[in-house]
């Protein structure tokens, strides 16, 4: 069994625009909690979650990664995402598979475009969410306005848990320190009593306690309110950090400890049974000894390990060699290896518990949003899903080289499983097989994609106007 239990797991997808720094915030977490031996780079192409040749070419996310640290007794699987707006798709699909919602934005670039449409998502999905404010080291940024910015866009809930100083050199605990030292702009003082305003909001006896006494309140007695305020949106908690210079890494390794939520405290997942309008929620709790319920948010098609799904486990136990369903599916498949992903690397593990994250390989029928099961009695189960904008932009493909038909038919299949948001189609009335993405730099991986790992050339058109003749009288 795993060396921890479901209350010590901590789930957070690290989302926003690209260059804000969340893949290099993931890195520096990761070494910093001695997952890893050496501090990996962007320059050199050596990072646990841009492991692919074309991310490492242009030093910037293209899919979603999973990686893991254990820090002071809790064990956190972190889920980086692209920021690009033309794979904002592939960043929605995953948040089914965590509590926590973590938006980074660069300091120097403040509130680009797209961040209130990530956290519209990640509310909407009932998950807690937080803004980590990068490189605050940087030359020509004003944090007081990028602060400003956050709260006017994301609205006032948005409070520091901690503040910049000596020009964004360090940082000061504003939330376990109700006193501390100088800051670049508003107080410490000021921002712990911020907080803990806003989080008595949501706790009657709380607040009456509040305005009695005569002292402030134990923040370490706030857990509870604490994961109210979070679970209901009442707060969004802000962080201050440098990822390459380290700073206030171990301030936010010590939020994500200590505030944000386990499997057991976020908001549960909106499990339904039936199809179309015959579908009732049902409940899906954390329990270890209930029936398996778990959800694939990630396919990776490998060259040499076949198939891999990657999943989080809501309900059960799964243990390496046991059986599971897909979906309503007849046929048992055997879990002969179960994994835990480290970017692209994989370590097998005994079983998996409810709220954490594995893979099993070289399951042909696996596919993105299974759910995946030990009883007939979830046969018709499925989750919510996120909802995410449909393909904008089509493209005609044909092989450049005649007889790769079935290769290219291969290829796409294959491509497919791996991306929810491309759309493959073939039009009988013209006869063209149509791919539709997110935008062009999507289609231009994905046909990158097709030549490098399947060898596929293939030649591209607009995609033709099926044009009917109308006859009238």
């Amino acid at each position: 069994m795993a060396a921890y239990k479901t209350e010590d797991i901590r789930n957070i997808v690290l989302m926003g625009p690209a260059g804000s720094g969340k893949t290099s915030l993931a890195e520096v977490l990761l070494h910093e909690a001695g997952a890893t031996k050496s501090l990996g780079s962007l320059e050199r192409g050596t990072t646990v979650c841009d492991f692919d040749a074309k991310e490492r070419e242009l030093q910037h996310s293209l899919e979603t990664a999973v990686c893991s640290l254990d820090y002071q007794g809790i064990h956190a699987n972190i889920v980086d995402t692209p920021g690009y707006p033309d794979f904002i798709g592939r960043s929605v699909s995953v948040l089914p598979a965590v509590e926590s919602a973590v938006l980074v934005i660069n300091a120097q670039a403040g509130m680009e475009t797209g961040v209130r449409r990530l956290m519209d998502a990640a509310q909407k999905d009932g998950l807690c969410r937080m803004v980590v404010i990068n490189k605050i080291d940087a030359d020509d940024t004003d944090l007081e306005a990028t602060l400003s910015a956050v709260q006017e866009v994301l609205g006032n809930g948005c409070l520091p848990l901690n503040l910049p100083s000596e020009n964004g050199a360090s940082i000061q605990d504003c939330f376990f320190t109700p006193e501390g030292g100088q800051t670049d702009f508003s107080s410490v003082e000021e921002a712990h009593t911020k907080i803990i305003d806003q989080v008595v909001e949501v706790d009657d006896e709380l607040m009456e306690l509040y305005l009695e006494s005569a002292q402030d309140l134990d923040p370490g007695k706030l857990h509870d309110a604490f994961e109210k305020a979070l679970r209901e949106g009442h707060l969004v908690p802000v962080c201050f950090t440098s990822a390459e210079k380290s700073i206030g890494i171990k301030k936010l390794l010590e939020v994500i400890h200590r505030l944000l939520p386990s499997p057991l405290e976020g908001n549960p997942p909106s499990f339904k049974k039936g199809e179309a309008d015959d579908a009732a929620p049902v409940e899906v709790t954390p329990d270890p000894g209930n029936h398996v319920v778990a959800h694939v948010f990630k396919v990776v098609v490998d060259p040499y390990v076949g198939r891999l799904g990657i999943f989080r486990i809501h309900q059960g136990t799964i243990k390496s060699g046991g059986q599971l369903y897909i979906g309503d599916g007849r046929k048992p498949f055997k879990v002969a290896h179960l994994y835990k992903m480290q970017g692209k690397e994989t370590r097998e593990i005994p079983a998996g518990i409810p709220g954490d994250i594995c893979a099993v390989a070289k399951v042909d029928d696996i596919h993105y949003d299974a759910v995946l099961h030990d009883s007939h009695d979830e046969d018709h189960y499925h989750l919510v899903a996120a909802e995410s904008a449909p393909p904008m932009l089509g493209l005609a493909i044909t092989p450049a080289r005649r007889g790769d038909e079935q290769k290219l038919s291969d290829a796409l299949q294959k491509l497919g499983a791996e991306d929810p948001c491309l759309l493959v189609e073939h039009r009988a009335s013209t006869n063209e097989t149509v791919v539709r993405g997110m935008g062009d730099l999507h289609l231009r991986v994905v046909l990158e994609r097709m030549k490098e790992r399947y060898n596929v050339d293939v030649e591209t058109c607009p995609p033709s106007i099926a044009y009917r003749e109308t006859i009238t009288r």
